[in-house]
């Protein structure tokens, strides 16, 4: 049991070094002033002076955090209804039938998904731009949620709502107060998913955004192309801490709704 163990950890080491050990690379050389990634000269916060002095980059930046905030909020929003709206189909060949069509854009490519909605927004005359970026992370974002949510909804024991309406709560006061507050972690978890999901988006971005607007994804992607800039490093690494900051903000904010579902278990 003990040597299964140790390789265990063993394999999960080598795994998260593969995975980033590219990042770290990309992190060290944003600090190098000899403008390349292969000899490192001396330490200089040059690159990520040219990232917040780009103007037209913080109006990029703006863009994507407005985009991947709307679209997160209203897939919330939208993906809590669907999942609750699941969870009460009593069928379970029509609820089965549902969840998969809600795993289609999922499991589909993102090249598949971004050719598509482009195909969709030219045919019925939306312009590319803020418009269909918002509605296509929207679309990719809101089958996220219902997964999130759906685990939580069908922990819940139905005696709960039972006892809430023959307590005479109406419809309303049964969802805001005993359905919603349940699920809280879960929704949680659905937003920050759909957020992550929204800042890290490039295919689907890609087809969709016109002239005159740009997320970061699609901005590094052709910066990339004009060829090594550090600048790109510094970008990157500004992108991969604040995505760091939001995995840590919602592991305390788990923490603190377990802690909380634990004290009220206790009461």
């Amino acid at each position: 049991m003990r040597k299964n163990g140790k390789l265990s950890n063993l394999y999960l080491i080598i795994v998260f070094i593969i995975l980033y050990a590219p990042i770290f690379y990309l992190t060290y050389y944003s600090f190098n002033s000899g403008g390349t990634m292969h000899d490192f000269e001396r330490f200089t916060w040059e690159w990520y002076k040219e990232v917040f002095h780009d103007t037209r980059l913080f109006i990029i930046v703006l863009n994507t955090l407005i985009v991947a905030l709307l679209a997160a909020g209203i897939s919330t929003v939208l993906g809590v209804i669907g999942a609750i709206a699941i969870s009460n189909v009593r069928r379970n060949r029509t609820r089965n039938t549902l969840l998969s069509l809600n795993n289609v854009l999922i499991v589909s490519p993102d090249v598949i998904i971004g050719a598509s909605f482009l195909i969709m927004f030219t045919m019925i005359g939306i312009k590319l731009g803020f418009i269909s970026v918002l509605i296509s992370h929207i679309a990719f974002s809101v089958p996220i949620v219902v997964i999130m949510v759906l685990p939580k909804l069908q922990e819940m024991s139905p005696t709960l709502v039972d006892a809430a309406k023959d307590l005479g709560a109406s419809r309303w006061d049964v969802l805001s107060k005993v359905v919603l507050p349940f699920i809280t972690p879960g929704i949680f978890a659905g937003f920050f998913m759909a957020l992550t999901y929204s800042l890290d988006d490039f295919a689907v971005t890609f087809f969709v955004t016109g002239n005159g607007f740009s997320t970061l994804s699609v901005e590094i992607y052709s910066m990339a192309r004009q060829g090594i800039s550090l600048t790109i490093n510094a970008l990157s690494t500004l992108i991969f801490l604040f995505t760091m900051v939001l995995v840590v903000g919602y592991y305390f904010i788990a923490q603190r709704n377990n802690k909380a579902a634990g004290m009220g278990v206790r009461k």
